[in-house]
């Protein structure tokens, strides 16, 4: 089949109950995208499919054929970081970093939806994505920090 991953074409072979997790990371090679839990508990393996952050460990690859999926490794352009990583690193909004990739995805499809949301409405958008470090105050402050620098339209 062929998959769209980060704008480039890749034809893959995979079974049909191969998960896109599985697809990115043992066969394309992106391992940004994390399984942690492997049940769509704690969105480490959030990606976008069409825009839309889904759950990539309960997402099959036969799924996503011709589907635009934006992994972490392809957020940024021209070599700089997409403005919520920066927002992130600006705000200190990490420690560990396993759950930061996942993070990042989700909070760039959230401010799509919706480009100036309330410290409620972040914490609401981003309810699906669990941080054992527990750096919720500062993820928010990056979600408002990049709101307000614009970043929703990248």
């Amino acid at each position: 089949m062929r998959l769209i991953v980060n704008g480039a074409a890749h034809e893959v072979t995979a079974p049909a109950h191969e998960t896109l997790l599985t697809t990115l990371r043992e066969r394309l090679h992106l391992t940004g995208t994390k399984l942690v839990c492997g049940r769509g508990e704690c969105g480490a393996c959030t990606v976008l499919l069409g825009g839309v952050s889904v759950y990539s460990c309960l997402t099959l690859t036969a799924a996503c054929e011709l589907e635009d999926v934006t992994t972490i490794e392809g957020i940024g352009r021209d070599g700089a970081l997409h403005p919520v990583q920066t927002a992130f690193i600006t705000e200190d909004a990490l420690q560990c970093g396993f759950c930061t990739p996942g993070q990042i995805l989700a909070a760039i499809a959230l401010l799509r939806d919706n480009p100036n949301p309330s410290d409620d409405e972040i914490k609401h958008g981003m309810s699906g994505n669990l941080c054992r470090c527990g750096t919720y105050p500062k993820i928010v402050r990056a979600i408002r920090a990049a709101a307000q620098a614009g970043a929703a339209g990248d």
